[in-house]
């Protein structure tokens, strides 16, 4: 049966020979002089396991090629071990101990693992890429590897191996493997690189509905409403921040609908409908919104100081989001600015005390470019601005308030109040353009809440890049509100149009002659420019007023 595996049949000789040199020995039932080490001291009815056969792996039962996914992919679980038994004080092991790794188990197929864990685990990676490299499973310990055990042991054959490893983890951690390990691009050379988002059609919607119906079937649901099915739809979209298209990120969608599966039996229903789905979701924003609620409380009783209503010089309401868990949300924070003559210098106080984070500094830096090519072509900008974002004790980054910056700025040099009904976020580029940010919905809802708690006026809502309309998907409450007008969101794509809503009053152009239309608000900035230009050219051109500042020779 096995003439065609030579090793099998070369195995088998040694078998018959050593049953012929010790059958006697075998077959006494009371020990005699130890003719077989170790073979007199044990049962007798145990004798014969020297010859068994130690089946590490067993694939005969499948109908393909094994598919193994290892969760704990440690070196002894990826390459094998061998176990030893306490005797008599004393580890000993023989071939029966021999254990299989996943490796073994996969051979000849596929093998999943997560990155991730891998490399968290001590020589795994290692062990992986050596078999991968020789293409055999060599059965070795962490000590010997160390050479910190030097007991004899048994050392099993390198199994050959030909196999299929598929490596699951983040676009992080390929990218790191990428640039850290050089063996990484020549072992693992086919990449998968899966989408969080599809385009929303009425093909993907379906095939989400399909998705959904099918899970509820799966675990003995209830049967869900077409009203409850369109309305998860639309949480996909909002998951994925954009109108547009749906989140691919089925286990969020999968929670909402088993919690409106208990929503409906408390309520006695037949089947999940639209409620049932708006209260899960309703349930799983209250479960992580307590930070959020704090906030909108410390603005309400006055702790941090958000005006929802007025007007103000220097002073704009910006928005940013911060995580719970896996839910953000939206928080207003007060951006304010200060101008004097200087010497063109605008100076971000996050970055000074390294609070802020290099995105932000950067947009900080742009916006430092937009106000020198716009306003210093005629006098050098004699500036020194100062912003900085209000009652922040923590880190920020981003450039998403780069807008509100721009508008405070201008706001603070055209001695110009801007409204403080209005919440501001985009980022803005060198030319004044208004760019995308992300975050949308949730910043818009978070200066709702707040609005809201103070009373809503009729006359507050946000200011947005346009090119943000795309992707609104805003709660239920928020759109009711747009909708009878008693909160407003406006989509700017230049900052022109930003301080006009603000400041009420006209942007300005420059004209042919150089000038910016007049009583403009850039004309006021510009001009504004030029005086502290003029002034601090006066003060330093020598005379009584330059030794006014010069220090006395005591040097108080």
């Amino acid at each position: 049966q096995w003439a065609g595996l030579a090793a099998v049949v070369s195995y088998l000789d040694r078998v018959e020979a050593d049953l012929l040199e010790h059958a006697p020995q075998l077959l006494r039932r009371e020990p005699q002089a130890p003719l077989l080490a170790g073979l007199e001291q044990i049962d007798p009815a145990m004798r014969f396991e020297r010859y068994e056969v130690n089946v590490v792996v067993d694939n005969s039962a499948l109908g393909g090629a094994p598919t193994v996914y290892e969760g704990n992919p440690t070196f002894m679980n990826l390459v094998g071990r061998v176990e030893n038994t306490a005797q008599f004080g004393a580890l000993v092991t023989n071939f029966t101990m021999i254990r299989p790794g996943a490796l073994h188990r996969a051979n000849g197929g596929f093998l999943l693992i997560d990155a991730e864990r891998i490399l968290l685990q001590p020589f795994a990676w290692d062990a992986l890429k050596r078999a991968l490299f020789e293409r055999c499973v060599r059965i070795d310990s962490p000590g010997q590897l160390l050479s910190l055990v030097s007991t004899v042991s048994l050392e099993p054959e390198p199994v050959p191996l030909d196999i299929r490893v598929v490596l699951v983890g983040t676009r992080r951690v390929y990218q790191l493997l990428g640039e850290l390990d050089p063996d990484f691009a020549e072992l693992f050379r086919v990449v998968a690189d899966f989408d969080e988002h599809v385009d929303r059609s009425p093909d993907s919607e379906r095939e989400c509905a399909l998705m959904i119906a099918g899970l509820a079937r799966s675990e003995g649901l209830r049967p869900l409403h077409c009203d409850a099915v369109a309305r998860l739809i639309e949480h996909a979209a909002r998951l994925s921040g954009d109108a547009g298209r749906l989140s691919t990120h089925t286990r969020s969608l999968e929670d909402i609908v088993r919690e409106a599966d208990h929503w409906a039996g408390t309520n006695g229903h037949a089947q999940v409908d639209a409620a049932d789905v708006q209260r899960a979701i309703d349930e799983q924003t209250r479960r992580l919104s307590r930070v959020h609620g704090e906030l909108v409380e410390a603005v309400r009783r006055a702790n941090l100081l958000i005006d929802c209503t007025g007007t103000a010089i220097g002073q704009a309401n910006g928005l940013f989001v911060f995580q719970v868990g896996s839910m953000p949300f939206g928080q207003p924070v007060r951006i304010t600015a200060t101008a004097r003559v200087g010497d063109g210098e605008l100076v971000d106080i996050e970055r000074e005390v390294e609070l802020g984070g290099p995105i932000h500094s950067k947009g900080v830096m742009i916006l430092a470019g937009l106000i020198g090519s716009r306003y210093g072509l005629r006098e050098p900008l004699s500036l020194h601005a100062r912003i900085v974002f209000e009652q922040t004790y923590s880190g920020i980054e981003g450039d998403s308030a780069s807008l509100a910056e721009a508008c405070t700025l201008l706001s603070a040099l055209a001695a110009a109040p801007v409204r403080q009904d209005l919440a501001v976020t985009g980022s803005v580029n060198q030319h004044g353009q208004v760019q995308p940010v992300g975050g949308i919905n949730e910043k818009i809802e978070g200066f709702f809440d707040v609005c809201q708690a103070g009373g809503l006026t009729g006359s507050q809502g946000v200011i947005i890049p346009a090119a943000n309309a795309q992707h609104l998907m805003l709660r239920h409450d928020v759109v009711a509100a747009a909708a009878e007008g008693r909160f407003h969101v406006h989509a700017v794509g230049h900052v022109d149009e930003a301080i006009a809503l603000l400041s009420g009053l006209p942007a300005g152009e420059r004209e042919r002659s150089g000038d910016f239309t007049p009583r403009s608000l850039n004309a006021r900035v510009e001009e504004r420019l030029v005086a502290f230009a003029q002034l601090r050219h006066r003060f330093s051109g020598g005379g009584s007023a330059r030794r006014r500042y010069r220090k006395p020779p005591d040097g108080r």
